[in-house]
């Protein structure tokens, strides 16, 4: 663990869990935590692991597209079009406040013990403001990213957050667990579609790609 605390707090990233709750339907504000810089790039909040994983974004991409394939995954990486692909990002990335559907695809393993390519249900996602930026919270599923959006590019932004695991309540704060920090790259793929794309995942997988489309 390190001692170091970006200096944009995502201490704030409780910011989506209440403290002594289970996770709640509609996420607290983080009225209680560490307020925000609104100038604050990704750059000036990410920990060194991250910064990495958003430099090597493409490479971990390829190196999971060849993984799943060895493992006879082809088929299904070519039936999700343009999600799966690196080079697919459009102008105009910005996620809109709201509730969101989303589904997890987790492509490449890191070991022999797990599949090459797993695709999951449709889960609970919603995107709010919070601390000047926008916040993302997987609100179902067993494994639930929490962060917060930061501006880049003019086809990504940066989302930086911590994994929240099981029936767990508190979001550890960014920083203080590389095994739960969390960076990827929020990306839209066409009209009302967007994904998260998180490249060198701590468990399991590659590249796990979370699909976002508007819910309703």
């Amino acid at each position: 663990m390190r001692g170091r605390i970006p200096k944009l707090s995502i201490v704030a990233l409780g910011l989506a869990l209440g403290a002594c709750q289970t996770v709640p339907s509609v996420p607290p504000s983080a009225a209680d935590a560490p307020v925000a810089d609104p100038a604050g790039t990704w750059r000036a909040t990410a920990t060194a692991q991250d910064k990495q994983r958003i430099r090597n974004w493409y490479s971990s991409w390829t190196a999971a597209l060849a993984s799943a394939r060895a493992k006879g995954y082809g088929a299904s990486i070519e039936h999700e079009g343009v999600l799966l692909q690196p080079n697919a990002a459009l102008p105009n990335p910005h996620l809109p406040p709201g509730d969101y559907r989303c589904r997890t695809i987790k492509v490449g393993t890191q070991g022999r013990g797990t599949l090459g390519y797993i695709a999951y249900d449709w889960f609970r996602c919603r995107v709010a403001p919070e601390q000047g930026l926008m916040s993302l919270t997987k609100l179902t599923g067993s494994q639930r990213p929490v962060g917060l959006i930061f501006s880049d590019s003019l086809t990504r932004q940066v989302f930086l957050g911590t994994l929240v695991l099981g029936d767990e309540s508190i979001a550890v704060s960014y920083g203080s667990d590389r095994m739960r920090d969390m960076a990827g790259l929020v990306e839209r793929i066409g009209d009302n579609r967007w994904r998260l794309v998180l490249p060198s995942p701590a468990y399991e997988s590659l590249l796990d790609v979370i699909e976002l489309v508007p819910a309703g």
